[in-house]
């Protein structure tokens, strides 16, 4: 066993492939200015965007379209006081299957956001079989921090009848006010986890998806407004709760368009609430 143990870590050593990006924002005359950009590897920012005026929007692009055996990426923001930041991603994601040595695709997301305005909401991420993703987001908010994140998540393509039969997947999500954990989650599932099938758990549901938001002046009335449209569209494949002033709609189902579409509802709900100013989609939604 040690023999093996030792053959896969060097495997590991070798077939090891980081991409780095860094992001500072801060706040200008007119305008958020995206102050800094730091990268290593295929992970890039062409330019920001400003549809809405001070509100800047970024478009995250990593080029290779999805993560392979030994791809570590590592993705930072730091949103600085008075700065409004939306980030976005131009397709979804992928991991793609894994090697025969079964060696990790890895991707960590810091962001810090310091009485100023962070909305993450990347595309969806699909998981193929036989990979074996490790993805974590980890969240520090401070002061009057406002935020917004998205995730949704496929396991396998069912539509093009290729299912999740082998590999894993780990997803981690923390979330801090001031240095208190207001958020901790851990996710880990095999291919062959019961939980997949478990009226207790996914029951059978390949898709899943979360947005939370934090900053909101009355979650409970942003509970209520949630609730009424949901009654209102008849969106059956979402729940919604608050704790600790942290709003979180999650879904599950068996379509992620499905997932965006009505999880992005809840966004556009919630924004004039969270800030006083109407959701502005980012045009690359539209292609």
């Amino acid at each position: 066993m040690t023999e093996l143990t030792d053959q896969l870590n060097k495997a590991e050593s070798q077939r090891h492939w980081p991409a780095f990006l860094s992001l500072g924002f801060d706040k200008g005359e007119a305008k958020t200015r995206m102050h800094r950009m730091q990268f290593l590897g295929p992970l890039r920012v062409q330019r920001p965007f400003y549809p809405e005026g001070e509100v800047c929007h970024v478009y995250l692009l990593h080029p290779p379209g999805g993560l392979v055996s030994g791809d570590d990426l590592n993705i930072q923001l730091t949103c600085e006081p008075g700065s409004k930041v939306l980030v976005t991603t131009p397709s979804a994601g992928k991991i793609y299957r894994a090697d025969s040595n079964g060696i990790a695709q890895k991707q960590r997301v810091d962001i810090e956001v310091t009485d100023s305005q962070c909305e993450w909401l990347p595309m969806e991420t699909i998981v193929f079989d036989g990979a074996h993703g490790r993805l974590s987001t980890h969240i520090n908010l401070y002061g009057q921090a406002q935020f917004f994140g998205l995730d949704v998540f496929c396991l396998g393509r069912p539509k093009s009848n290729l299912p999740f039969a082998s590999g894993s997947v780990e997803q981690r999500l923390a979330l801090y006010h001031d240095d208190v954990p207001l958020l901790l989650e851990r996710q880990f599932l095999a291919a062959d986890d019961p939980l997949i099938s478990a009226i207790s758990g996914f029951n059978g549901n390949l898709v899943s998806g979360t947005l939370v938001a934090f900053g909101l002046a009355d979650p409970e009335q942003a509970v209520e407004q949630l609730h009424s449209l949901l009654q209102q569209q008849a969106m059956t494949t979402l729940s919604v709760t608050c704790r600790l002033n942290v709003l979180v709609v999650r879904y599950l189902g068996a379509c992620s368009e499905q997932a965006q579409t009505q999880l992005r509802a809840c966004w556009q709900q919630l924004r004039p609430l969270m800030n006083g100013t109407p959701a502005c989609v980012p045009r690359i939604w539209n292609t």
